[in-house]
């Protein structure tokens, strides 16, 4: 099979262009659904997933759902074909008819009925025209606390599940996307809440345009992609979410809507964060937090306890937010660190009931570089917490910063300047 230069080739592009010739392609057109059975015939064992290279590359467009492949026979004229109608076999019903299912590998339309639906190829929208999922690099991240452990484990290609755990606003999320990024990952974050359910994750029939198209959840996608799964905040999901009992063992889906087992890809593999152990919250700072199933948590193979950078780190952090927003004061960084570690150590000996998080800090930075004042940086960050936590704050900020002076304190300086000056 000769192949041309649309664009480089690369290793797993080759393999996919030898996979399609496997299947019995030789036109220089393929559909999505002609892409989904490659993938799935031939994917796994060959070391390939999704060919966003494709599907994401505008000029390959012929029209909707279709793609120039010109590697295929070594030809540049796009083809379009149109493939035969689909064949509807008769399944247990799961769709009550609301609309009609149009197929994407044809123009023809097939209009359901209580007893007979399509075939799971023939009437799925394939939601993976997404391009590249690997997260970008941020400038102003610091690696601490346990970004080596994870890096290790996501570089090991071992299948072992991971709960990150602790307090809001200390990294968690940024450091698991921050690993993809590191490690070039395909990286799907999906944010568990009261109402997520097995259609939210595993996927479900959308109406597009009057027609009723199944699309693959964040789930099956990552599945299909070997990419790397975060389920953030899982502790405030219910049993609702109890659908990924087989992801999170690392075996096959069956998708029941479209009668459709999904094998994992080489690489797919879940992360979970959550403020906390899953065992619920009994001092009710966390509005939500469930007790997660024990069965659920049995499959999380390692728990990783994330703590509030050391000061060192934190005053790295503060200074890298500093310099991308043009405001370096190393005397300020070092005052808000102080501040915030002498808050955390009141917080955990149980004298204050709020706390000053990392990413408070960052917000800070943000506030200094729009107003340059220090003071009005820590009082509006702190303006969230209820009014005596927050004066109580702010009058700890001036015991580190002795040039700032309270709002409520100039605002008195200037009454007693006033009635000074006022004649008797």
């Amino acid at each position: 099979m000769g192949y041309t230069l649309h664009m480089a080739i690369s290793k797993k592009q080759s393999l996919f262009l030898s996979a399609a010739s496997l299947c019995g392609f030789t036109a220089p057109t393929l559909t999505r659904a002609d892409v989904v059975r490659i993938v799935e015939t031939h994917g796994t064992n060959m070391g390939f997933s999704w060919p966003s290279w494709i599907t994401a590359d505008k000029s390959r467009r012929l029209g909707r759902g279709h793609f120039s492949v010109p590697e295929i026979t070594g030809g540049s004229a796009p083809v379009a074909t149109v493939r035969p109608a689909p064949v509807v076999r008769s399944v247990r019903p799961t769709l009550q008819p609301i609309a009609t299912v149009k197929t994407v590998s044809t123009t023809a339309s097939v209009s359901t009925v209580p007893s007979v639906s399509p075939s799971a190829e023939d009437n799925c929208v394939f939601n993976n025209e997404i391009g590249s999922m690997i997260p970008e690099k941020l400038s102003t991240y610091v690696s601490f606390g346990h970004h080596k452990d994870i890096e290790s484990i996501l570089k090991s290609g071992l299948f072992a599940p991971i709960f990150v755990t602790g307090l809001p606003g200390n990294g968690k999320t940024t450091m698991i996307e921050q690993v993809c990024a590191s490690l070039k990952r395909e990286y799907f974050r999906v944010n568990i809440t009261a109402l997520t359910d097995e259609e939210d994750l595993i996927g479900g029939f959308r109406l597009v345009n009057g027609d009723m198209l199944w699309q693959d959840g964040p789930v099956i996608l990552a599945m299909k992609r070997g990419g790397v799964l975060l389920l953030d905040e899982m502790d405030q999901g219910t049993p609702k979410i109890m659908c990924l009992q087989a992801p999170l063992e690392g075996k096959p889906v069956y998708i029941k809507k479209i009668n459709q087992w999904v094998k994992p890809a080489a690489g797919f593999t879940i992360l979970a964060t959550a403020n906390t152990k899953g065992q619920g919250d009994p001092e009710g700072r966390f509005a939500g937090a469930q007790i997660i199933n024990g069965a659920m948590l049995d499959r999380l193979a390692f728990t990783f306890d994330q703590a509030y950078p050391t000061p060192a780190v934190e005053r790295k952090i503060i200074l890298k937010n500093m310099d991308e927003k043009g405001c370096r004061d190393e005397v300020y960084a070092n005052l808000l660190v102080e501040w915030a570690n002498s808050i955390r150590q009141s917080f955990f000996e149980g004298s204050f009931d709020e706390i000053v998080t990392t990413r408070r800090l960052i917000d800070c930075v943000s506030a200094f570089a729009v107003f340059g004042s220090r003071l009005k940086a820590v009082e509006l960050i702190t303006a969230r917490f209820d009014e005596s936590c927050r004066k109580a704050f702010v009058n700890l900020y001036t015991k580190f910063d002795a040039d700032a002076i309270t709002t409520e304190q100039a605002e008195a300086d200037a009454k007693v300047a006033a009635a000074i000056k006022a004649p008797f």
